[in-house]
């Protein structure tokens, strides 16, 4: 390995530090531009990893900080519940690993090393059993331009897509990009719990459902859908000719005694053929904004027909970076994910004792919450301030929905903020979506504030 005269990169970092390191660049140290070497620098040390102390993370340009600030004015949030990041420092073979690539000072076109393809296969087969082959698994620049690519491939403008309600929001995104249209399918509600409601999702099928789009872990009510719902899913969209896209972004936070079925694990040869499955790093390692995922099939006739549609170009850190987390995370993630499982006792914990106008449950999988907030909508009358915004407004300003006003109300008075059921589709109302994924002090100081709010009366109710 080829290195600059007097200088060891490896034993500098580690005598000296990030800090060091910036420190020499900046008086024109030299530095070695040896290839990245990430079997030396994926290891993580070994013991327990900090999640409990608060990440600050307002000023960094954070869609779940920064971005309601600016909407709502400097101040109004202090605590981000909304968007699906996680607030915690990154493992540290992510961080040790880009270091490490930041000390060659070039970002040229990117020959994506077959080593990345081989970290993930062999991520997913130590994980869940799932065997994919080289050729079964296509890079590509986040799940959406999988998606998109698969859309466009299978289902004609303005064909139907069905999709399964309340559901993540994004996928409403991806249809309108590959110009089809939603054809929402209700879960069913059975004490408490939501399951699939299977002769309604059969009904839903007509002559233009050429998709659908399954969410597994669901977002936002947190299933972990059962092989048998699954066989029973796979089957009815085998029998009726409609391609599974299985959006598993979610797989690796399923909560104790519960399981993560993959989709391309279904004893059923057949049906696992007629699906495609994506995945990413990005929820499990917090690395969104590095734009890389991938998606797999044991159908290499749906794989060549989205090729055609899909083109990525991968950016050097966001492929050093998820090859980091899968070489050397997965013992911080096993503890991360142990941590957000006690988020989700806590909070249903905390939420019973002390927010009786909310209601919630805990989600098998995901880092996030589904909250009931009919209590609050009817105290706060929301909808009949969504009715009288609406009556009010400008003609090019965009009418509002009442979880939005639940929203609004919130960030005035309880500076938190979740994200509005308005944009999860049809069984959303008067639901909101909460992130759980940081701290436990910052959990409880936002259901802290929150359950002030809730308790200050009706006079501080009637505020904006």
């Amino acid at each position: 390995m080829t290195q600059h005269k007097g200088l060891d990169r490896r034993s500098f970092l580690r005598n000296t530090g990030w800090t060091a390191l910036v420190a020499g660049a900046a008086a024109n140290t030299p530095l070695a531009a040896a290839p990245f070497d990430l079997a030396e620098t994926a290891q993580a040390p070994a013991g327990s990893f900090d999640f409990d102390t608060p990440y600050n993370r307002l000023g960094t340009d954070s869609i779940k900080y920064d971005q309601p600030n600016r909407t709502y004015g400097k101040g109004s949030v202090e605590v981000g519940m909304g968007i699906a990041d996680m607030d915690f420092r990154a493992a540290p073979s992510i961080t040790k690993a880009l270091q490490e690539r930041l000390q060659h000072e070039n970002w040229g076109y990117l020959d994506t090393p077959a080593s990345f393809a081989e970290g993930i296969i062999a991520w997913n087969k130590k994980k869940y059993n799932v065997d994919i082959k080289p050729g079964e698994l296509i890079v590509t620049m986040g799940v959406h331009p999988g998606l998109i690519a698969t859309l466009k491939a299978f289902s004609p403008v303005g064909s139907k897509v069905l999709l399964q309600t309340p559901t993540y929001n994004g996928f409403y995104g991806d249809l309108t990009a590959s110009r089809t249209i939603s054809q929402e399918v209700l879960l069913k509600r059975v004490n408490g719990k939501f399951e699939m409601d299977f002769d309604a999702f059969d009904a839903a099928i007509g002559p233009e459902t050429y998709a659908f789009i399954l969410c597994n872990p669901q977002n936002p009510t947190g299933n972990c859908w059962s092989e048998a719902d699954l066989m029973k899913i796979g089957e009815i969209c085998l029998k009726r000719g409609v391609l599974v896209m299985a959006d598993e972004i979610h797989c690796d936070f399923a909560m104790k005694g519960q399981k993560y079925i993959p989709f391309a694990n279904l004893p059923d040869k057949k049906i696992v053929n007629n699906s495609i499955t994506y995945k990413a790093a990005s929820k499990s390692f917090g690395l969104a904004a590095h734009k890389t995922a991938w998606f797999h099939s044991t159908n290499p006739e749906l794989l060549a027909k989205v090729r055609v549609h899909h083109r990525a170009e991968m950016n050097t850190l966001g492929i050093v970076a998820n090859q980091a987390a899968y070489a050397g995370g997965e013992e911080w993630l096993r503890q991360c994910v142990n941590y957000i499982d006690g988020n989700h006792d806590f909070a249903v914990d905390y939420i019973k004792k002390n927010l009786p106008l909310v209601k919630a449950y805990k989600a098998e999988g995901t880092y996030l919450m589904w909250l009931d907030m009919t209590g609050l909508a009817e105290k706060i009358d929301a909808r009949g301030r969504a009715d009288k915004f609406n009556r009010e407004k400008a003609a090019n300003v965009a009418a509002r929905k009442p979880e939005q006003m639940i929203e609004e109300w919130l960030v005035r008075n309880a500076k938190v903020h979740l994200n509005s059921g308005a944009s999860y589709g049809k069984g959303s109302d008067n639901h909101m979506r909460m992130n759980i994924a940081t701290s436990r002090k910052t959990l409880e100081k936002a259901l802290s504030n929150m359950a002030s709010a809730m308790r200050a009366g009706t006079t501080s109710m009637a505020q904006g």
